[in-house]
């Protein structure tokens, strides 16, 4: 196995707070991006993928393109093949001059995983070259996920819902918080939140908004009504607005005498309500509307011991 670089690991706590939503030059430098963006070009597209990966002063180093696999960890699913293409003539002509960023397999020895560079790495493929510049790093999944998610925003690559998806894996994966994933990206916890709404809606409006068909503006009032489905059809049959999007939804809504199915609590807001019941020793619940922006809280006593006791924590008596 060629020589490791390790970058050390981290917590998930620590990770959070570390911010990598800077970008990569959170973990690799900036004097590693810089030495990395400014490397010279493949130009022989007939390496021989059995020799040895060749290390580079500028901190790469050339890996055989059979050596590489995609991790668990990217959120992308869906590349637009005129993209591919286009990126692929380009790498003919001038090589790949931003290396990706590998971590070693844990289970096959001389083999990589893909942490970032995803396209790079299947234009090289469609471009017929054999060795691709790379940085390697020792990484923990945590690691992974988060600078996959944020290569991808940076980049504005994603779809709204392969984002949500995204945040969704670190939620669950990685055990944060919204709020810490906010701090990880850079974004703010409202967007964060407003995204991961967007995966109660059906397979079917996820898939259309997956497909660019309809924006985020115009599924957002579909969230929790029974007919999403035929009224997505509608919106992207007429070419409607978002805000005719929304006005379409309230109509159906009187129309049918329907009320809106009350979205599942977050992750975030049911550890919170753990915390506190763990601390106070009472049953506490948490209504939030993500859309307003309001809510209330309920703690349930039992007794009147029990409220003067809640009472005093409070500093009230």
């Amino acid at each position: 196995m060629p020589p490791k670089t390790s970058s050390g690991t981290a917590s998930p706590k620590k990770t959070a707070n570390r911010g990598l939503g800077r970008g990569l030059s959170s973990l690799l430098g900036d004097r590693g991006i810089a030495a990395a963006t400014g490397a010279a070009a493949i130009r022989d597209g007939n390496a021989s993928t059995a020799a040895a990966p060749l290390a580079s002063s500028a901190g790469f180093q050339e890996i055989p393109i059979e050596w590489i696999n995609v991790g668990p960890w990217q959120p992308r699913r869906r590349f637009d093949k005129d993209g591919l293409n286009d990126l692929a003539a380009s790498i003919r002509q001038k090589g790949i001059v931003q290396p990706i960023l590998l971590r070693p397999n844990p289970e096959k020895p001389s083999r990589y995983q893909l942490v970032a560079g995803e396209r790079r790495w299947r234009a090289a493929q469609l471009a017929k070259i054999h060795q691709v510049p790379a940085i390697i790093r020792d990484l923990t999944e945590a690691e992974c996920y988060e600078i996959a998610l944020i290569e991808n925003i940076q980049r504005s690559d994603l779809s709204v819902i392969e984002e949500a998806q995204g945040y969704q894996k670190l939620l669950e994966t990685n055990r944060y918080t919204q709020e810490q994933v906010s701090e990880i990206i850079g974004k703010s916890r409202s967007h964060i939140a407003n995204l991961l709404r967007l995966l109660l809606l059906p397979p079917s409006v996820q898939t259309l908004l997956l497909d660019r068909k309809i924006t985020m503006g115009q599924a957002r009032p579909l969230i929790g009504h029974g007919d999403a489905d035929a009224l997505a059809r509608v919106i992207v049959a007429k070419g409607l607005s978002a805000r005719q999007a929304e006005m379409l939804a309230k109509q159906d809504r009187v129309k049918t005498g329907k009320k809106a199915a009350k979205p599942e609590k977050s992750a975030d807001i049911k550890a919170l309500e753990r915390q506190a019941a763990d601390k106070l020793g009472l049953a506490f619940q948490i209504d939030w509307d993500e859309a307003k922006e309001r809510g209330k809280v309920v703690i349930d006593c039992q007794s009147l011991e029990q409220m003067t006791n809640l009472l005093a924590k409070l500093g009230i008596r």
